[in-house]
C-alpha cells in the first residue's frame, strides 16, 4: 500500500505583536527621556570603602581642584523657589523663561550679578565658560534659602495629602560635599564652617567606591 504523503507547508511567524511593542517602548522612553544638561564642574574625587548611594532629596555642594565651589539642588521645584528668594534679596528680576532654563540647569558656579549672562549661555557656551564660584556669603545664602523652601514645599504637601487622606512620606533633605582630590583641604573646609554656621552638622562626603584587586 503506498505512503500517504501529506503536503509540505512553510512554517511563518507573525512578527506584527514583536512590532508593535517595540514601538510602544520606543514610544515610551522619547516621552519620559529628558535632555542632560552641561554639568559646569567635571571633579575627580577621592576612593573610599563607602558603598552608600547619594540621596535623592540633596544639596550638593561641589569643589573643583582650584577651590572654586558649585552649588545644585536636586528637586527642580525648590531650586526655582529658591532662585526666586535670592533674586529678591539681592534685587535682581528674573523673568519667566530665565526662571524655567535655571530649573533645568545642574550645578553652577557664578556670583549673583553674573547669573542672569550665565543663564542665557547656550549648553555648549556654558561648557567653555570659566566659572568663579559662588563665594561663602551667597553660598550661604543660597543654602537657608534652599533649605527653608524644601521645607516649606514639604509641608505643604503633607498638608494636601493629609486632607485628601493620602499617606504622607517625606524624603529628608540631605546635604553632600563632592570635592575634588586634588582641591586644598583648606577650601573645603571653607565650605563646611559654612554648612555649621547654617547649624548644618550631618552631610555627605561624596567619593568613588575603591577597586580591588580581586572582584568578588
Amino acid at each position: 500500500m503506498p505512503k500517504i504523503k501529506l503536503p509540505r507547508g512553510n512554517p511563518s511567524l507573525d512578527m506584527t505583536p514583536m512590532v508593535d511593542l517595540a514601538f510602544l517602548l520606543v514610544t515610551f522612553f522619547m516621552l519620559t527621556a529628558s535632555v542632560r544638561m552641561t554639568e559646569p564642574v567635571i571633579v575627580d574625587t577621592p576612593e573610599s570603602h563607602s558603598d552608600k548611594l547619594l540621596p535623592e532629596n540633596v544639596i550638593m555642594l561641589t569643589v573643583d581642584k582650584k577651590g572654586h565651589t558649585f552649588f545644585n539642588i536636586s528637586n527642580v521645584e525648590v531650586r526655582i523657589k529658591t532662585l526666586e528668594k535670592m533674586g529678591k534679596k539681592y534685587y535682581i528680576t528674573f523673568s519667566p523663561e530665565e526662571i524655567k532654563q535655571f530649573g533645568k540647569m545642574s550645578s553652577f558656579g557664578v556670583p549673583m550679578k553674573q547669573l542672569k549672562k550665565y543663564i542665557s549661555l547656550t549648553e555648549k557656551e556654558k561648557e567653555a565658560f570659566n566659572s568663579p564660584g559662588v563665594d561663602s556669603l551667597e553660598l550661604s545664602n543660597w543654602i537657608r534659602f534652599g533649605h527653608i523652601q524644601e521645607r516649606t514645599l514639604a509641608k505643604t504637601a503633607q498638608d494636601k495629602a493629609k486632607s485628601l487622606g493620602h499617606e504622607f512620606k517625606d524624603t529628608p533633605l540631605r546635604f553632600a560635599i563632592k570635592a575634588d582630590g586634588q582641591a586644598n583641604f583648606l577650601n573645603v573646609r571653607d565650605v563646611i564652617k559654612v554648612l555649621t554656621d547654617n547649624d548644618i552638622y550631618m552631610f555627605n562626603l561624596i567619593t568613588n567606591l575603591e577597586k580591588g584587586d580581586d572582584v568578588r
